[in-house]
Formats: C-alpha cells, sequence, structure tokens
C-alpha cells in the first residue's frame, strides 16, 4: 500500500495546483497580443472576439497590437510568455504557415513554441488601385504593364499580399516592383494617393475603402463573388481561372499551456464568435471555427501550400 499512498500524496501535492489553476481559468484578464498593427484584419477580429468574451465571462480582454518585423515581436513575445492560458497570440497563416517559407531564419517555431487555440475567420482578397488609375480590369492592368516592364508597383503588407503579386506576375507575365509595408492601413494609403501602384488586399480593411471611392477594386481572389460587392468579377471570369487567394485568422497560446486551458479558450472563444457571428461576416469575409487539433491540421497544410507557391514563383528566401 506505501506506493498506493504515494500516489495519492503526488496527485495531492502536484497535480492539485494544475487542478485549481484549471477549474479557475480564467480569472484575470486575458491580453489578445495581435501580430499586426490597428485597423488591420487581424485586430478587427481581435477586438470583436475580445468585447464579447468580457462580456460573456466577465473577466476583461485587452488588445495589444504588436505589429511590424513580419510579425516577429507578436508571436516571439507569446512564445516566451507563461504558459498559463493569459497571453493569446492573435494571428494569421502568415506568421505561423507562410513565413517559414519567406525567411531563412525565424526567432519563434511556428509548430513547437505555440499551442493552436482555434481558427476565427477565413476570407480572400481583393485586387485594388486608385480611383485615377487608367485600368478598369485586370486584362487593362496586364496590357499596361506588359508594355511597360517595372514601371509598376505593387505593396504588400503581409505574406499572403507579396504572394499575390508574385502569383500574379507569373500567371500574367508581367514585371512588377515590390514595395514592402508593415502594415494594410499604410500600404492601402500609398495606394490611394498614387505613390503604389495595385495592392492585395483583405476585405475588412479594403472594402469600406472601396466602398466609399477610395480605391477602385479590379477582382476578387476567391472562386465565387462577393455578396457584398456583387458588381465586382473575380480573378477566374478575367482569364486566371487558377489564381486564388485567402489567408486566415487564429489564436495560439505558449506550448507548455495545459490541454484543458487550451480547450477552455477554445470554446470562449467560439461562444464570443458565435454571439455576433454578423459582426464577424459583415466585411464579406467567413467565421471559422475549429478544434485545436482541426487547426493544427490546417496551419501544416498551409505551410505545404506556401511552400509550393514561393518555390514555383522563385522567390528567395531574406
Amino acid at each position: 500500500m506505501r506506493w498506493f499512498n504515494c500516489l495519492v500524496l503526488w496527485v495531492v501535492l502536484v497535480q492539485a495546483p494544475l487542478f485549481a489553476q484549471v477549474s479557475s481559468y480564467p480569472n484575470k484578464p486575458i491580453k489578445f497580443i495581435v501580430a499586426f498593427p490597428a485597423g488591420s484584419a487581424t485586430d478587427q477580429v481581435a477586438r470583436l472576439v475580445a468585447n464579447q468574451m468580457t462580456k460573456l465571462n466577465g473577466q476583461p480582454v485587452v488588445v495589444d497590437n504588436r505589429g511590424g518585423a513580419n510579425g516577429f515581436i507578436a508571436c516571439e513575445l507569446v512564445a516566451k510568455a507563461p504558459a498559463d492560458g493569459y497571453t493569446v497570440l492573435l494571428t494569421t497563416g502568415t506568421t505561423q504557415s507562410a513565413n517559414p517559407s519567406l525567411f531563412k531564419t525565424l526567432p519563434y517555431d511556428p509548430v513547437n513554441d505555440f499551442a493552436p487555440v482555434t481558427s476565427l475567420h477565413f476570407n480572400v482578397f481583393i485586387f485594388v488601385t486608385a480611383p485615377s488609375f487608367p485600368a478598369n480590369s485586370v486584362q487593362e492592368f496586364v496590357k499596361m504593364a506588359k508594355a511597360n516592364p517595372d514601371k509598376f508597383t505593387f505593396a504588400s503588407a503581409n505574406a499572403p499580399s507579396r504572394i499575390g503579386g508574385e502569383m500574379f506576375q507569373m500567371m500574367s507575365g508581367t514585371k512588377l516592383v515590390h514595395i514592402p509595408y508593415k502594415g494594410a492601413p499604410q500600404a492601402l494609403t500609398d495606394i490611394m494617393g498614387g505613390q503604389v501602384s495595385v495592392g492585395w488586399s483583405d476585405l475588412s480593411t479594403a472594402v469600406p475603402l472601396v466602398k466609399a471611392d477610395k480605391l477602385k477594386a479590379l477582382a476578387v481572389t476567391g472562386q465565387d463573388r462577393l455578396a457584398i460587392l456583387p458588381g465586382l468579377p473575380t480573378m477566374k471570369e478575367q482569364g486566371f481561372p487558377d489564381y486564388q487567394l485567402s489567408n486566415w485568422v487564429g489564436a495560439y497560446l505558449p506550448a507548455k499551456t495545459p490541454p484543458e486551458i487550451v480547450n477552455k479558450l477554445n470554446a470562449l472563444m467560439h461562444a464570443a464568435v458565435n454571439a455576433d457571428r454578423g459582426a464577424q461576416e459583415a466585411s464579406g469575409g467567413q467565421v471559422m471555427l475549429l478544434s485545436p487539433e482541426e487547426f493544427a491540421k490546417l496551419q501544416a497544410s498551409d505551410a505545404a501550400m506556401w511552400s509550393r507557391v514561393t518555390k514555383a514563383a522563385g522567390m528567395e528566401m531574406e
């Protein structure tokens, strides 16, 4: 019986604090570390979820934007945070799936440094330019770009918008000059001002500007037209049937967070999204709620896709 008594003592001394931690979670404010600037699509999703979680759970959820450096700052911060469920990374496939194919070294490990919690939002992109830009369709822009190699520029604020430009050049036979930005708001500001020719932007950031006639949309990068912009044709309709560009927003915790806390946060975030699905989908994106295991598989499949695309485009790792 001595072994049994030792086992009971071990449970009391070692496991009891963990049980208490899990059962009372969350009992203090949670911080969302957002990998992109205020005003970005990720930031908008984070603030909607934080607001609903605060209402549902009674504990404040604080949004802390740590944009820039390709998401490195936010990812490294959360990777090194206490694994107690109170520091959450809100990010996209850019940092978790694309960056390994874009950079030779990363200050974080997208797989081993994090515990996937859930995806939250899925959206496609729109191909945009300034209202004064001469081209009014993709084919018109292709004709202009082919006649003037290296004259026109494209902005990128994240991996999908960068890949959007690289895929476009590869499929259209054009040659554009890449102009990188730290965030979508500044990239779109320069497109509107004519400092940059074109760009690929997430819906939540660009659609209000398109509706206000501050941006001109040339195409949507999904297979179907958007209900919020029904007159905007797809890339497929304009001669590019294989052109698709999309991204997701999701949540992660530090790698050693107890699975019980990961699952509790998953349930809390799902409840928060379902409490106001209309707000999440108002910009044209789609709610996408997955289990931690399903989310990990999505991250892995996207990482394989980004690897194929970057190699096909002949992109050199930075």
